[in-house]
């Protein structure tokens, strides 16, 4: 970012950039309990997601209202008000992952107080790592304005996708094959589209890179029309 006549001014940028990360890193960790309470049946792993939820609404909501009033005085153009607009949308994905990992976590406390099968569990563990790398990475291609590192972080959505639709066959089978896995399986079905919403939103964010870089929104674009912004061709 250039930096201004205005030496507050480029502080209070680099505050807002870094509280973005600071929320991104506090989700990254709600989520990363919320597996494990889901996987090793630690209700008190789950109990604390599910009340640190409101620190994570508190912070988008503070970064809402600090970047209304950066606009209201600064009155940015060009390159600062992109940052300033993808900030909102970013901590806005931020917040719905955090309702994301919310969900894992109650979802986890009920399928602890009945039967947990052990079945479905390594491709569930590794759903959450992948959507916990995406989202690290598209926080890392925020912060460097990465649109390399971005335009991988879209490609990747699909590894994601395919991962979620490999999980909803396996599961299914096991319904099929005993009927007593019926509601443990619905609930594995739940926590799987929890995890491919948060690559999603996790998507969004490397998007808003583009936006931030070059003022192209970048929302609905295809993979290739996102390469081509780029200058790949």
């Amino acid at each position: 970012m250039a930096e201004h006549i205005s030496k507050q001014f480029d502080l209070e940028l680099e505050n807002i950039r870094t509280r973005v990360l600071q929320m991104g890193g506090l989700v990254e960790q709600q989520i990363a309990r919320a597996a494990q309470g889901l996987l090793e049946e630690n209700l008190v792993l789950s109990d604390a997601v599910i009340e640190d939820d409101h620190r994570v609404n508190e912070l988008e909501i503070e970064l809402d209202e600090t970047c209304s009033q950066v606009i209201a005085k600064r009155q940015p153009t060009a390159i600062d008000l992109r940052l300033i607009t993808a900030v909102i949308k970013t901590i806005t994905d931020l917040e719905r992952i955090g309702d994301e990992a919310k969900k894992i976590a109650k979802i986890g406390k009920v399928i602890h107080e009945g039967s947990f099968l052990a079945s479905p569990r390594v491709q569930i563990s590794h759903m959450a790592d992948l959507a916990t790398a995406q989202l690290r990475r598209a926080l890392d291609c925020f912060a460097r304005l990465d649109m390399e590192g971005a335009i991988q972080v879209v490609r990747d959505d699909k590894v994601i996708d395919a991962e979620f639709k490999g999980l909803m066959r396996q599961v299914i089978t096991f319904m099929m094959e005993d009927p007593r896995t019926i509601s443990v399986g619905i609930d594995m079905i739940f926590v799987a589209k929890a995890l491919e919403r948060i690559g999603d939103h996790a998507k969004n964010m490397a998007e808003y890179v583009f936006y931030m870089a070059k003022g192209e929104d970048m929302r609905h674009a295809k993979l290739a029309e996102i390469e081509k912004a780029a200058g790949h061709g």
